[in-house]
């Protein structure tokens, strides 16, 4: 390990967070003995002047995800070859989802907060546990076929927290004496943003008038809601390379292989995901909040690792512990591949899905993920949104979500007649009105202050894109016209159908 050379990539990165002088983060490096280097950054707080540092807490976001799992290891009472429907009151489709499945990214369930935004609901809406709980156990739909594909989502990990505090656990408390306790961590699991956590780092990102903070009102569940600092994170991590203490054996057991209905493995495990860098074994997980952008890797052979924590929403974090790793480790990143596969939009030739390349960065309905060289492949490094495409002819062929697609120029088209009236979902209470007016379509939904009108942007003669901002997240959905009414598609929800009032 060349550790003055990863130290020094490390304080490249922070050092540019400094000269910027807005938010920032905290960038660690450790090995089985203990840290080796720390570089930070920046702002923690803006307002009050507050430097990040190795000490500062944060919202860990997705990084959440595989104490649940661990949890449920040592806990013993719900097998993850269990179904949902064994522990939780389900709906006819979601109850059959193994809890594993609900886990590992293959369960096809619906993300909650898409699904929210689709009908109107904006993620700085406050919205309780017992709401959102209601909420995704009445879906009455399944994105995919279960074990069928790889696509992000977080409903899983309410349900079986859920499922696991039905029978009398006290999640957060469990997590405080089974995990943070024993290894002197100072984490905490707070129910949402209104409960305060000491010395939190305020969450940025910036618009167009400069730093705004980021407002999340959902409920923190155990798919996303455990703080800490970047010091507890790399302890934690130190303790899963080595097998310490609580941490014995989970790395292994939550890393291992887990596999589609035809035996495809997928690279995401339970609540860690693997990660490339030449022929080393990179173990980790990222997450993602308005504001927070974090990632951490382990190579469990080298027994070396990474933690970053940043509360600035324009970085791309794993890739940043990628570059720190390759200068740490000698082993050069891929090439990207911004040449490989034509650009331009276009539509699979069997399903209701389009995707956008332009310049090496591949749209994946509302998703994106940068591509790099595999030979004539144009791949990404993020196995919970795998992409294997090659140009053929005119066409774009390959896996996505390691689900086969073959994708054709998308035309264009215009606006149809048909398209304009009123919509209503009757499942979920969604109604929305399509307007127009020549060459113009405007869907119009919300009431009140809350009321917008979007432009659609026909793609095909069946199908139209809407796009919408909220804070700093910007979503494209498809709204796909069959004679049974419109369904409204993006990555992670692809359930909402709605039919003419």
């Amino acid at each position: 390990m060349d550790w003055k050379a990863g130290i020094a990539a490390a304080e490249g990165i922070a050092g540019g967070w400094n000269a910027e002088g807005g938010p920032g983060g905290a960038i660690l490096l450790f090995d089985a003995g203990g840290l080796r280097g720390a570089a930070c950054g920046g702002y923690a707080s803006i307002e009050h002047g507050l430097r990040f540092g190795p000490d500062t807490a944060m919202r860990y976001a997705s990084i959440s995800k595989h104490f649940l799992c661990g949890m449920l290891a040592m806990d013993g009472r719900i097998g993850f070859g269990d179904t949902l429907g064994q522990h939780i009151e389900a709906g006819a489709v979601q109850g059959p989802v193994t809890v594993g499945r609900a886990l590992d990214m293959t369960s096809g369930l619906a993300d909650a907060a898409p699904t929210l935004w689709l009908l109107g609901n904006s993620s700085s809406t406050a919205m309780d546990r017992h709401a959102l709980l209601r909420f995704v156990t009445g879906i009455d739909g399944l994105n995919y076929a279960p074990g069928t594909e790889v696509s992000y989502t977080n409903s899983g990990y309410r349900m079986v927290q859920a499922a696991l505090e039905a029978k009398g656990v006290d999640y957060a408390a469990a997590l405080r004496e089974t995990f943070f306790r024993p290894l002197g961590l100072t984490m905490h699991l707070p129910e949402d943003e209104t409960e305060p956590v000491p010395g939190l780092a305020t969450g940025y990102w910036k618009g167009p008038q400069g730093w705004r903070r980021g407002r999340y009102g959902l409920h923190y569940s155990a798919s996303g809601g455990i703080t800490g600092t970047a010091r507890d994170l790399a302890s934690w991590a130190q303790a899963l390379l080595t097998g310490r203490g609580p941490a014995a054996g989970l790395l292994r057991m939550l890393s291992a292989p887990r596999t589609l209905l035809d035996g495809t493995v997928t690279g995401y495990g339970l609540g860690l995901a693997h990660a490339p860098l030449g022929d080393i074994e990179l173990v980790g997980h990222g997450g993602s909040l308005p504001g927070y952008k974090n990632h951490f890797l382990v190579a469990p052979k080298l027994g070396v690792g990474v933690v970053l924590l940043a509360n600035r929403e324009e970085i791309d974090p794993m890739a940043l512990c990628l570059q720190v790793l390759s200068a740490l480790t000698g082993i050069a990143e891929p090439a990207r591949a911004p040449s490989l596969l034509p650009e331009g939009r276009f539509i699979a030739e069997d399903a209701p899905v389009w995707i956008e390349h332009k310049d090496g960065v591949l749209s994946y309905l509302d998703a994106q993920g940068t591509l790099f060289r595999d030979g004539d492949w144009a791949i990404s490094r993020a196995v919970e949104m795998p992409i294997r495409l090659r140009a053929e002819g005119g066409a774009i062929v390959g896996h996505i979500g390691h689900a086969a697609r073959r994708f054709r120029p998308a035309t264009g088209a215009g606006v149809r007649p048909e398209w304009a009236g009123e919509w209503v979902c009757p499942g979920q209470g969604g109604r929305f009105t399509i307007a127009c007016d020549g060459s113009r379509a405007v869907l119009t939904s919300g009431a009140g202050p809350m009321r917008r009108e979007l432009d659609l942007l026909p793609i095909a003669s069946d199908m139209a894109l809407m796009e919408r901002q909220d804070g700093p997240w910007k979503q494209r959905a498809l709204l796909h016209f069959t004679q049974a009414g419109v369904r409204l598609i993006v990555n992670r929800s692809r359930i909402l159908r709605f039919e003419r009032k």
